[in-house]
């Protein structure tokens, strides 16, 4: 399967467990590799015949910024229902890292790998599951 890279989206929102993790939005860092077919657009050199990665990754930073969670995994969860639900990638790993989690480390996060198996095909009504949309 053919990917596309995004790395080192930098972002921040309030995650974490204690009280003041809560109270100020943190950084977090994510990076994202979307699975999806890139023959057409590669043979057809058209934005048209590709993955949105552009009006993905601003579902991604809109939902990051907006979001309220308490751990790495379910903001990871979310983003990754974003990309495979919403924008119908075939699919995607996650990597979520929140810097300066733990002391004497540059970071601690979680990667996850979720595909269109791993979603009810309820949520797939209407989702683009050919991963082609329109840029």
């Amino acid at each position: 399967m053919d990917e596309i890279e995004i790395d080192k989206l930098r972002l921040r929102c309030v995650i974490g467990v204690t009280d003041p993790e809560r109270l100020a939005k943190s950084d977090v860092v994510l990076d994202l590799k979307v699975g999806t077919d890139l023959r057409k657009v590669a043979r057809s050199d058209s934005l048209a015949d590709g993955w949105d990665y552009r009006s993905a990754t601003k579902a991604v930073i809109a939902l990051v910024e907006e979001s309220e969670y308490r751990t790495v995994e379910a903001l990871a969860e979310a983003v990754a229902h974003t990309i495979v639900v919403g924008f119908g990638a075939t699919a995607v790993r996650v990597r979520v890292h929140k810097p300066g989690a733990l002391r004497f480390t540059d970071s601690v996060g979680v990667a996850i790998r979720r595909s269109l198996a791993d979603y009810p095909a309820s949520d797939l009504t209407g989702a683009d599951l050919e991963g082609s949309v329109a840029a």
